[in-house]
């Protein structure tokens, strides 16, 4: 008997949309359908819009024009063809494509605007969208172009030029004209009527997409984080009093007491966690801070996930419309710096917690700080360097991250005849957050050869979080009994980083790391 598997499927409210939503979506292809609620909200709105135009009311993006020309009324005749131009002049994007996944989170993130029906263009632009997310049509955008503010402009034109089957596409991992890949999946083309172009691009959809699958990712390296820094501890035979639960509590952060859990999860059962071995006093800020360490940038997540997720679910648009109180009002709302500001921060948290990595990588290579294991990792110091160069491979990545981690928020750049001349930048925060993390992935990997490597010199017991964590890493790096070179390791080990593996088997052996 064939047993049919029914997908899971999205349905768009306009509420309530996650990081985790829009990850299954952007990469899991899951499939989207808007909810009659929705349906019923943007058919008003539509219908309220095009009685002002009826009426000839003078409403910004929809007759008239737009940044410095905001002040010049267009006729009748243009209005149709100024969304045409509109995005024409937008799609002035540059260089290599956004990644597929970047896209797709765009688009959902845009037809949740239009899911609360107060954007004004016809049903039949949402419906579109989702019709490119269901059926694999994905627009090539240019990742560089947007300052932030007004939208991202430039790259979701070039999501709206798909709307008149023009622009290119991705579909079925090829790329096409615009209109080759709507024809070959079965979507009509729907054109742009009046608002129809502007309600498509005017919000920072695409650094909030890319920031919503960032955090999803950043979060997964910082739990692998806690996992490298218990294998560190062990091999270093750390005092593990400084992660005990009442000194974290009586200070009150909430990612403290959570890193500090997660880490005593690790060892648990091993020599070091039940006191069976000899220890220091108190320990070097790299080994005795880690909870309150990584549990900050735990706590600047949570901040950052808090305001891309209000922006995922609220009307970032211009003018935004109010059916209800027969109502148009432009404003700002697509103004990126309530997503740019903690995302900025964000990115400094990894690079914080990628410092701290590397630091204790330096307490494993270093003799005099190791607690008794051997120079750079190696049996045969003087002979071999061991581990001694890979430390330099972190920190060249470590001084990269340092010099991304300065926040774009406050790297404005006045445009259109000083008439937008504050701009969140939150673009560029978004793109060099995933250069940080890709770095990040590097110095962790590195750490974790480390420990493995220090661990195989240590004859005591370990936590049974270690014991997993150390056998991934040797399902894909063995032990360095001799100088070889190490660039595949390096380059291995920020792979499998990056994949998660290790961070889902230890949580398949002892549990969640929350």
């Amino acid at each position: 008997m064939q047993i049919k598997v029914k997908l899971m499927v999205y349905i768009v409210t306009g509420y309530n949309l996650t990081i985790e939503d829009v990850v299954k979506v952007a990469r899991h292809n899951e499939k989207v359908e808007l909810h009659e609620d929705a349906i019923k909200k943007i058919n008003i709105c539509r219908a309220m819009l095009e009685r002002k135009i009826e009426a000839n009311e003078i409403m910004y993006g929809v007759n008239t024009g737009i940044g410095e020309f905001s002040e010049t009324i267009l006729t009748p005749d243009q209005v149709k063809d100024f969304q045409k131009y509109l995005i024409y002049n937008h799609a002035a994007g540059i260089g290599d494509p956004a990644p597929i996944g970047y896209v797709r989170a765009a688009m959902l993130g845009r037809i949740n605007v239009h899911a609360k029906g107060h954007s004004g263009s016809r049903l039949e632009i949402t419906q579109t969208l989702i019709d490119m997310l269901n059926k694999g049509v994905t627009p090539f955008v240019c990742q560089k172009g947007s300052v932030g503010a007004s939208g991202d402009l430039a790259p979701m034109s070039q999501i709206a030029l798909l709307m008149m089957g023009e622009g290119k596409a991705y579909y079925e991992g090829e790329l096409y004209s615009g209109k080759e890949a709507m024809d070959m999946a079965g979507i009509p083309i729907p054109g742009l009527l009046a608002r129809d172009g502007l309600a498509t691009i005017n919000g920072s959809n695409v650094l909030t997409a890319m920031s919503a699958i960032w955090l999803y990712d950043a979060n997964r390296w910082l739990k692998q984080a806690e996992i490298a820094a218990a294998m560190s501890l062990e091999a270093l035979m750390a005092n593990m009093g400084p992660y005990t639960d009442k000194l974290h509590e009586i200070r009150g952060f909430k990612g403290a007491i959570r890193s500090a859990r997660a880490i005593k999860k690790m060892v648990a059962g091993g020599d070091l966690n039940e006191k069976r071995l000899k220890v220091k006093v108190q320990d070097a800020y790299s080994m005795r801070s880690t909870p309150q360490i990584i549990g900050a940038a735990h706590d600047a997540l949570v901040y950052a996930r808090s305001q891309v997720e209000i922006e995922l679910n609220g009307v970032g648009d211009n003018p935004i419309f109010f059916p209800e109180e027969d109502l148009a009002l432009s404003g700002a709302n697509f103004q990126g710096s309530p997503v740019a500001l903690p995302m900025d921060m964000a990115g400094a948290a990894i690079t914080m917690v990628s410092v701290l990595s590397e630091r204790r990588m330096n307490r494993l290579n270093n003799p005099a700080l190791s607690s008794g294991l051997p120079p750079f990792l190696t049996k045969g110091a003087g002979m071999f360097s061991g581990l001694m160069l890979s430390q330099y491979t972190a920190d060249t990545l470590i001084v990269e991250q340092r010099i991304l981690s300065a926040p774009a928020s406050i790297q404005s750049i006045p445009a259109a005849a000083d008439q937008e001349d504050f701009v969140s930048m939150g673009m560029n925060t978004a793109i060099k957050n995933f250069q940080i993390l890709k770095n990040a992935y590097g110095v962790l990997g590195i750490e974790f050869m480390a420990a493995a490597q220090a661990l195989d010199f240590r004859e005591f017991e370990f936590g049974k979080g270690t014991i997993k964590a150390k056998e991934i890493i040797r399902k894909y790096v063995d032990f360095l009994d001799i100088d070889r070179p190490l660039y595949p390791d390096h380059t291995m080990m920020m792979e499998l980083v990056e994949s998660g593996e290790i961070l889902d088997e230890v949580e398949k052996e002892i549990g969640p790391l929350e």
